[in-house]
Formats: structure tokens, C-alpha cells, sequence
């Protein structure tokens, strides 16, 4: 478990990211504003920080800025925006940034920066003196982010209602994980014709946060009504 400082002005964004990463089992702080982030970094230690560029009072690459001036940058940090540039991004990442992530942010997208990052933390800690490499920037101005292998699934009738998934398992765990859920998902709703009603009983989830889990798998909502 790690500790993560989550700073965005918006508050439906706070409030997903904090939902994604307490379901990862992290421990998160929230503040909407530079002065909030500033009075949480003076309380507590983070092995993380999520960072929004453009804030009310202060923008993110200005608090970035200044806590590297202060020594204070001892944890990673992803950058978080909707409208920068690419010359934003390069900026962040040589004050000092980890990654940046553009708006809107995918599951996917998300846990493999927090994941790097914490990697990232770990071996600073491990050993302090290492130089550190260069960041990378995750987004989708990133012309090195790669689509998931393809998952092969088997439904056939032969095979009955439990049907063999056979899915590519070498890969990272987290994105093993996705495309479970994501074939997961396809499969009850097209055994139940599409009805978020059912398959919120079946799998057990709650419709809301159901219809949050398909979002960000991906999952084509259409496709168990057209089958």
C-alpha cells in the first residue's frame, strides 16, 4: 500500500481517482488547490502525487517549480491535464515530473503510471545515490504507448456455460487483469441480452458503480443487445 496525494480542482475527478486507487488498496489525501497540496506535503509523506496543471490559484507546474527550489520533490509526481501542450509536458518532466497523464485519463492509463511511479520510489529508497532515468511522459501524445495484446475467448456451446478464456498471461498482471474483467463483462451481458439490471445482480455490483467499471474497461454497452 502506498501513500498517495491526489490534487485536482475538480472535485468529480478527485473523487474517481480516489475511488480507483482505494480500490487498489492505496491510501489517499485529496486537495482541490495549490494551497491545500502545499499544507498536506508539510504534513505527511507521499510515495506519489498526482498533480493537476491548471488550478485556480496556483498552476501545478508553478507548485512543482517551487518545490523543487524547496528540496522538497521526493516523491514522484504525475502531471494532469486536459489542455496542455507537449512543450507543458516537457517542461514538467525537466523540473522534475515523473509522467504526465492527459484528460481524460483511462484505468488503464492511470494504474500503469501510478505503478511506475511507485516502482520508481522504491528503488530511489532501495538506493538513493542511483541517477535517476529519464521521465516518460504517458499520454496519448506518448507515440511509445502500445495497445494490449489481443485476448482470445472461448465461448462456444460445446464447452457450456463456463467456457474456457484463454487469455494471454504474459503480461503485466494489471493488464492481465483488465482484459479479464473486460471479457468478464461482454460475456454477462451478452448471456443477458444487455440488461444492467441482471448483470449488476449477477456479478453483484452496484448499478452505479457497474456502469463506472464498464466505462473504464471499454466495454461496448450496445453489444450484448445487437448479439
Amino acid at each position: 500500500m502506498a501513500n498517495i496525494l491526489v490534487v485536482d480542482d475538480e472535485l468529480g475527478i478527485r473523487d474517481l481517482l480516489s475511488e480507483i486507487l482505494n480500490d487498489e488498496g492505496h491510501s489517499v489525501d485529496l486537495a482541490e488547490n495549490a494551497t491545500q497540496a502545499r499544507a498536506a506535503r508539510l504534513a505527511n509523506q507521499y510515495d506519489l502525487v498526482l498533480l493537476d496543471i491548471w488550478m485556480p490559484d496556483t498552476d501545478g507546474v508553478s507548485l512543482l517549480k517551487e518545490w523543487a527550489a524547496a528540496s522538497v520533490l521526493t516523491m514522484p509526481v504525475i502531471m494532469m491535464s486536459g489542455h496542455a501542450t507537449i512543450d507543458t509536458a516537457v517542461e514538467a518532466t525537466r523540473i522534475g515530473a515523473f509522467s504526465f497523464l492527459e484528460k481524460p485519463i483511462t484505468m488503464q492509463k492511470l494504474l500503469k503510471a501510478v505503478e511506475q511511479g511507485l516502482a520508481r520510489n522504491n528503488a530511489r529508497q532501495a538506493a538513493p545515490v542511483a541517477v535517476a532515468a529519464p521521465a516518460v511522459l504517458q499520454s496519448s501524445m506518448d507515440a511509445t504507448l502500445l495497445p494490449l495484446a489481443p485476448i482470445t475467448v472461448t465461448t462456444g456451446s460445446d464447452h457450456g456455460p463456463h467456457a474456457h478464456q484463454g487469455f494471454d498471461l504474459d503480461r503485466p498482471l494489471r493488464e492481465a487483469r483488465d482484459g479479464f474483467e473486460k471479457a468478464y463483462f461482454e460475456f454477462h451481458l451478452a448471456r443477458e441480452g444487455g440488461s444492467m439490471t441482471r448483470v449488476a445482480e449477477k456479478t453483484g455490483l452496484e448499478r452505479t458503480h457497474l456502469y463506472r467499471k464498464l466505462r473504464q474497461l471499454g466495454v461496448d454497452l450496445g453489444r450484448g443487445k445487437r448479439n
